[in-house]
Order: C-alpha cells, then sequence, then structure tokens
C-alpha cells in the first residue's frame, strides 16, 4: 500500500509541475501583453471607465457593515490565481494596508485594492456582494476581460 501511493506520488508530480509552469506563463504572458507596461503610481487611484475596477451598491454597504464592526479601516482586495474550473479564479480578502504596487479605488469610503497583475484581469469589472441560500460573498459581477467562467461566478477564461 505504501509503495503504491508513493509511486502514484511519483507518477502525478511531474504532472502538477508541468500545470504550475503552464499557469506561471500563462499570467506573466497575460500581464506582458495588456496594458501594463504603463506605470501604476501615474494614473489617479480613483480612475474612471476601462481602467478602473467598479464597486457595487452591495459591495459598499456590505464593507460599510463590516468596517463598522472594526477599529482600523479594512481594504477589501481582489487578486487573480491561476486555477479554478475555468482557467483563472477571483480571491478576495480583508486587509488593512496596501501594498506597493497595488492600485486603490474608491467608492463612498470604501477601498478596493488591486496588485498591478490582477488588474490586467479585471479591468473595468464590477465587484457586487451577494446574499444566495447557498453562499454569501463578495464576487465580480462583470467583467470585460472575461469571455467565460463558471455559473458560481468565481472562476473565468481571459479573452
Amino acid at each position: 500500500m505504501m509503495q503504491s501511493s508513493r509511486s502514484l506520488i511519483q507518477r502525478l508530480t511531474p504532472i502538477f509541475a508541468a500545470r504550475i509552469r503552464q499557469n506561471s506563463r500563462l499570467l506573466s504572458s497575460y500581464a506582458s501583453s495588456s496594458l501594463l507596461a504603463k506605470d501604476p503610481q501615474s494614473s489617479p487611484a480613483s480612475s474612471s471607465g476601462e481602467e478602473s475596477v467598479h464597486l457595487s451598491d452591495n459591495c459598499v454597504r456590505r464593507m460599510k457593515e463590516l468596517q463598522a464592526d472594526e477599529a482600523k479601516e479594512k481594504l477589501l482586495r481582489i487578486s487573480i490565481e491561476a486555477g479554478g474550473c475555468s482557467g483563472f479564479q477571483y480571491n478576495f480578502a480583508l486587509e488593512e494596508k496596501p501594498n506597493d504596487d497595488d492600485r486603490i479605488f474608491e467608492r463612498d469610503g470604501v477601498k478596493l485594492v488591486v496588485d498591478t497583475i490582477s488588474l490586467g484581469f479585471v479591468k473595468g469589472a464590477t465587484v457586487d456582494y451577494v446574499e444566495e441560500l447557498i453562499r454569501s460573498g463578495f464576487q465580480v459581477a462583470e467583467n470585460p476581460s472575461a469571455v467565460g467562467g463558471c455559473s458560481c461566478k468565481s472562476s473565468f477564461m481571459v479573452k
């Protein structure tokens, strides 16, 4: 039994390593081919149009509710990772301060932070907060960079 599980691990390791390298190349090539060559600090923090990421009314309301219970201001972070059923997936987290390479988008005192690589995947997108029977949470309601995704809206394919 121990030998068979070890040989299975040895057979699967190169497959997983190749998949990780492929995802890393996809992320790198997409980031370099998008308009990320521009200095992220050169444009204002609350950009408009396709350069920005928008917050829905529900997203702003929920973030204000979460911040009411906190002593320090919380920032909503959206980041993109390789994975999910459609190739890339959205990750949301609450943080206390932005990183040096982050872009900050603000609406009604609520701040959304996006790192420079992830920004290429979510430019022009709208972040929403939804409450459903099976779950509630932040999700990307509209993303002009995505051509498809899963029905739960947690993963997507890029154009």
